[in-house]
């Protein structure tokens, strides 16, 4: 079975594929979205991948009055709908006999001391080993008290047998600095940083670990990866869809915590951060927290951030409704579908060079890439005409859809006279390698079996991060007006002008 390296992990390291030892899987809220379409299906293609060990299992806790047999078929129906990699009822008849479902409140210990028994007869009956891992796959502010529930009902704590507890968190860690480090507080109370995997689920995406890869392995692109050669660098998240069935958790959260916060300040790190002395968890971790130590805000906010609202438009050849319009906002809601800001990285080699960071729904396209935008060359030797259909040369890590890399720079056109213009040349993973790219959720889903953290954010990023956002935030929640914009465009006039103050302009979407 052909497998996909690990870009995080020493290439001296040949033990791959790496495959998950025994273990339970726990996972809350399995009646949502998140786990119907992404994480169960994701299980199943890493146990048709022959990434998870016959004795794995699977315990679903949710509010419902299912049995065993009940949940299996509502995992199998996810998984034939929503799985990667094909169906095949050999595997799937060896994944379910792994399955069991326990239901409960959070706030009932009965149904954690159900729980408990549950996995331990696993222990016994698939040799599990003791080896736990709690994925919380629910609303934010139920949290602590699962976390508490495992504490109090002894899941949480070794039982002397070796083996691993685990707890996975979803975003959103808090919902500014204050809320993360007492969240943290309560998930350290039970348990320890080593065990605790903040899930990003843009981390776990191939093109995301083949920036350091791109970095890295190739001597043609580090020597230009600094303020001598890179004029500014934008890192953009573009979605093409609304807010949905998601009025209750979006409004009031918004673009900026939703997504700025975790995913592209997260990119940020990876894209300007110092090698690291090794590709262990501890080693990247150290050099992305640097970098986001190193992040200001510009001084005058109004400048150098923006924000808005997708307006109704016509988008996908239909009209659309605005955010105001859409079911459970309430009319005066002024939370933001669009956030653009400006930040900079006080180190030598980033020194002056501005990350422009922009995010929105209801745009003209969905796209999330990193673009490094290069200086001008100091000196043309040909006219103006013949450059005029000139730019900037510039790298491009496409991140989704359409997962790549592009080169933009100036060639001539054929002809007698010396025309220059933009050319791109484009590397594109679905062209390049034969085995498709693993669901993000399979990585890290392996990566907390397995304890393998790189790619989990820790607690010290999670609050530098809320220390870059909070000062907006705070800014915008003083500030009544929030800017409209049609559904299907590029954004809010404040962006452009954003961009405009500088000299520079946005990458069309």
């Amino acid at each position: 079975m052909t497998t996909t390296p690990n870009p995080l992990r020493d290439p001296r390291d040949k033990r791959l594929p790496r495959v998950a030892g025994p273990s339970v899987l726990v996972l809350f809220g399995v009646t949502g979205d998140l786990s119907r379409k992404k994480l169960l299906p994701a299980i199943y293609d890493l146990s048709n991948r022959g990434l998870l060990p016959p004795g794995f299992s699977l315990v679903g806790f949710a509010r419902r009055d299912w049995d065993h047999q009940d949940f299996r078929q509502i995992a199998y129906e996810a998984v034939k709908q929503h799985a990667r990699t094909p169906f095949r009822e050999d595997v799937w008849e060896h994944l379910a006999e792994g399955m069991h479902f326990v239901p409960g409140e959070f706030g009932d210990p009965g149904a954690f001391e159900a729980l408990s028994m549950a996995v331990k007869e696993l222990d016994e009956s698939r040799g599990t080993g003791g080896n736990y891992a709690f994925y919380l796959s629910i609303p934010p502010k139920f949290f602590p008290e699962v976390v508490e529930q495992l504490r109090n009902s002894g899941l949480a704590n070794s039982d002397g047998s070796g083996g691993f507890r685990r707890v996975v968190i979803e975003k959103p860690f808090g919902h500014d600095l204050a809320s993360a480090q007492e969240l943290n507080a309560t998930v350290h109370r039970v348990f320890p940083e080593e065990s605790i995997f903040r899930i990003d689920h843009y981390l776990g995406k191939e093109t995301v670990q083949n920036i350091l890869a791109l970095r890295f392995a190739n001597t043609m692109f580090e020597p230009i990866w600094n303020r001598g050669f890179v004029d500014h660098v934008q890192i953009t998240m573009a979605e093409d869809i609304g807010i949905g069935g998601r009025a209750g958790y979006y409004d009031g959260i918004g673009a900026a915590r939703d997504v700025i916060q975790n995913h592209l300040l997260q990119l940020l790190a990876l894209t300007a951060m110092e090698e690291p002395t090794s590709f262990s968890a501890e080693a990247v971790r150290a050099e992305k927290a640097k970098i986001l130590s190193s992040v200001r805000v510009p001084g005058d906010l109004a400048l150098s951030t923006a924000r808005g609202q997708y307006a109704a438009g016509w988008q996908g050849g239909r009209n659309v409704k605005g955010y105001l319009e859409e079911d459970g906002i309430p009319a005066s809601s002024r939370t933001e579908t669009y956030a653009a800001v400006k930040l900079e990285i006080e180190n030598r080699r980033w020194a002056g060079v501005p990350f422009y960071l922009r995010t929105g729904k209801r745009l003209s396209r969905r796209v999330t890439e990193v673009a490094m935008v290069f200086q001008k060359a100091p000196h043309q030797p040909f006219s103006h005409t013949d450059t005029e259909e000139l730019g900037q040369n510039a790298l491009v890590m496409r991140v989704q859809p359409d997962e790549g890399i592009t080169v933009r720079f100036g060639s001539k056109v054929p002809g007698t006279s010396m025309e220059i213009r933009d050319v791109n040349m484009d590397f594109a993973y679905g062209e390049s390698f034969t085995e498709s790219s693993p669901e993000a959720y399979e990585r890290l889903l392996l990566d907390v079996l397995i304890g393998d953290p790189p790619l989990f954010p820790r607690q010290e990023e999670v609050e530098l991060s809320w220390q870059i956002l909070d000062p907006i935030t705070e800014f915008w929640a003083g500030r009544g007006h929030v800017d409209q914009y049609r559904s299907g465009g590029y954004g809010p006039d404040s962006a452009d002008e954003l961009m405009a103050r500088d000299g520079r302009a946005w990458r069309r979407l």
